[in-house]
Formats: C-alpha cells, sequence, structure tokens
C-alpha cells in the first residue's frame, strides 16, 4: 500500500532539468511563422528603397478621405463685457409711503385691497366725519352772523353821518351848537371802528370755516401718488391715528402704497474696491428669482459716506428696463462691468 503511494507522487515530480519537448506539429507552426516574418521584413525593406528611388512617388498626393458627418469645429468670435466687481443687495422703492390721516377718528370704509393699483388722489378709506361737518357748519353759520352785524353798523354808521351833515349845516347858520356837532362827529368815527373790526371778524370766521373744512376732507384718505396697494394695514370699526396713542387698537396707517416706476438696486460694496466703481457704470443684475434673467442697469449714486461697523458704502443702481417681475424687496446679485469691451 505504502509502496504504490510513493511510486504515484513520484510520477507527480516536474524534471525542470529537461525541457518539455514540443509536438511535430507544433514546431512546423513555429518554424512557418519565423519563415514569414523573416520575408515580410525583407520585402518591406525593398519596397521602401525603390519607392524613395522614385521622385514620381514622392511628388504624387496622398487622396483624402471624404467624412460627410463630423465637421472641424470653428473658433467663435465675439466680445463682452469684463465684471470688474460682484457684489449682492436688493430691489428697493424710492417713493413708497404708509398712507395715514392727519386726524384721529373712526374708520368708516376701506376702498382698496392688496395689489390693487390706484392713481393720485384716489381715495383709499374714509373716517367717521359726523363731527367734523358740524364744526363746518357752525363756522359757516358764525361768518353769517358777524355779515349779519356788518349790516347793523353799516346802517347805523350810515345815519350817524348824515346826522352830522345836519349838525354841520345848522352850525353854519347858528341853529346847532358845538357840542351837538362833535358829539356827532364822535359817533360816526366810532361807528367805523365797529364796522372795520367787524369786517375783520368776518374774515377771520372765514379761515376757521376753511380750517373746518380742510379738517372735514382729512377725514378722506387720499392716495399721494399713482402706485400699487402692497400692504393693507387697517379695517372698517378701527381707530387711525397720526402717530401712536398707546393703545394696542389703534392703527398709525391705512395701506402701504409703492411707486413702481421708482424700484432701483441698493448694494453695499465693501470700501477696500469701492475705487472700481463710477457713477454711471453699466452694471449686470440677476434676480435671485431669476438667475438666467439679465437685467440691463447702471450705477445712478455712490453715497458719500462710509459705514463704520461693516467698512461699506451703499450704491444705488438704477434699472434701466422695467420689468413687472421685479418687486421690491427681492433679493439680487450685480456684477459692475469694466469700461470697454473685451474680445474673445
Amino acid at each position: 500500500m505504502s509502496r504504490n503511494t510513493s511510486e504515484l507522487l513520484g510520477q507527480l515530480k516536474i524534471d525542470r532539468d529537461t525541457a518539455p519537448e514540443l509536438p511535430s506539429s507544433s514546431r512546423k507552426t513555429l518554424l512557418a511563422a519565423s519563415t514569414g516574418a523573416v520575408a515580410g521584413l525583407l520585402i518591406g525593406f525593398f519596397g521602401a528603397s525603390l519607392f524613395a528611388d522614385d521622385p514620381s512617388a514622392n511628388s504624387s498626393p496622398i487622396p483624402a478621405l471624404a467624412n460627410t458627418h463630423a465637421t472641424q469645429p470653428t473658433p467663435s468670435t465675439g466680445s463682452h463685457m469684463e465684471t470688474v466687481l460682484n457684489a449682492s443687495g436688493y430691489i428697493t422703492a424710492r417713493r413708497m409711503a404708509t398712507v395715514s390721516a392727519e386726524v384721529m377718528g373712526l374708520i368708516s370704509s376701506v376702498d382698496v385691497e392688496e395689489g390693487m393699483q390706484v392713481e393720485e388722489g384716489q381715495v383709499l378709506a374714509r373716517l367717521d366725519n359726523v363731527k367734523a361737518r358740524v364744526s363746518l357748519a357752525f363756522a359757516r353759520a358764525q361768518i353769517q352772523v358777524l355779515q349779519a352785524q356788518e349790516a347793523s353798523i353799516l346802517a347805523k354808521l350810515k345815519e350817524a353821518e348824515r346826522q352830522y351833515q345836519r349838525f354841520a349845516g345848522l352850525r353854519d347858520k347858528n341853529y346847532s351848537s358845538k357840542a351837538q356837532l362833535t358829539q356827532s362827529e364822535s359817533t360816526v368815527e366810532g361807528l367805523r371802528a365797529d364796522l372795520k373790526s367787524a369786517r375783520a371778524n368776518i374774515e377771520v370766521a372765514k379761515l376757521e370755516a376753511e380750517r373746518q373744512r380742510e379738517r372735514l376732507e382729512d377725514h378722506t384718505i387720499r392716495a399721494p401718488f399713482a402706485g400699487i396697494v402692497t400692504q393693507k394695514n387697517a379695517q372698517p370699526g378701527e381707530i387711525v391715528a397720526p402717530s401712536s396713542a398707546g393703545g394696542g387698537f389703534t392703527r398709525t396707517g391705512i395701506c402701504t402704497i409703492v411707486d413702481m416706476d421708482s424700484l432701483e438696486i441698493e448694494v453695499d460694496v465693501n470700501e477696500a474696491f469701492i475705487g472700481r466703481i463710477s457713477t454711471g457704470q453699466k452694471v449686470n443684475a440677476n434676480l435671485d428669482a431669476y438667475p438666467e434673467w439679465d437685467i440691463p442697469a447702471t450705477v445712478v449714486a455712490i453715497i458719500p459716506t462710509a459705514d463704520r461697523a461693516k467698512a461699506t458704502v451703499r450704491v444705488r443702481i438704477g434699472i434701466d428696463q422695467k420689468d413687472s417681475r421685479i418687486l421690491p424687496d427681492m433679493g439680487v446679485k450685480v456684477g459692475f462691468l469694466a469700461g470697454e469691451e473685451v474680445a474673445f
């Protein structure tokens, strides 16, 4: 048993000193391949020598291969404005107002809603004006009373002047005393003064009536300019006042109006780079809401003061192309362009 195992293991050993013999068919194949390779090299050498000796072969052009699908790319030419500085800011309105009343009163109606377009002078809201109307009627009645007093004084004055003329004629004929003439003259002068005072009182009463009329008009809130209502701050039944009255139910404004034609861009530029910006410089702006939309703009003004805390200078940028998509307080990124075009 053990002897057979040893013989089997001995047969599995590889003799590294003796190279394996290839079969006759393999040796023939290898010899044929080597002979073919040598023959190919010799033919190539003689062909190259003949081609070099023939001058016509060197001058003949090599035909180009046609390619109907691929085309060589042609370099594009153009120009663009180089960006010298980038910054970010917000859309702001130069004309924006929170409309309120000049007098304190109870709101009877509000005639606007958010998003409504209003014109200059359009009625926005009304206050309860019962007391104001009564005050105006009282002032006009005062004018009538004073005008009646003026008429009475004027009638008395005319009578006093006629009496004075009679006493003066009788004095020439010694039918009246000097005392009567002097008293009559004094009466005329007093009535003239009373008439002048009555007319002055009438002018004061007219001014008071005009003031009451203006106060009555103040109970009607109108738009100071044309724009769009962005906020509605009050409702009917609430009390509005021009300033805070200390109560939680007192409104200080009716609504907020924005003039969309006054929208512009406001950015804070680091003071270290403010030298790259000048008034009239062209700007390319992109809203955060529409990043692919390029908005042409121009620097309007550089505010001549710096923020010490942030080390920035505020720059106003006018929007050259108005659009309804541009809204107040939108975020915007701007690129300040160089003064000349750069070719590429």
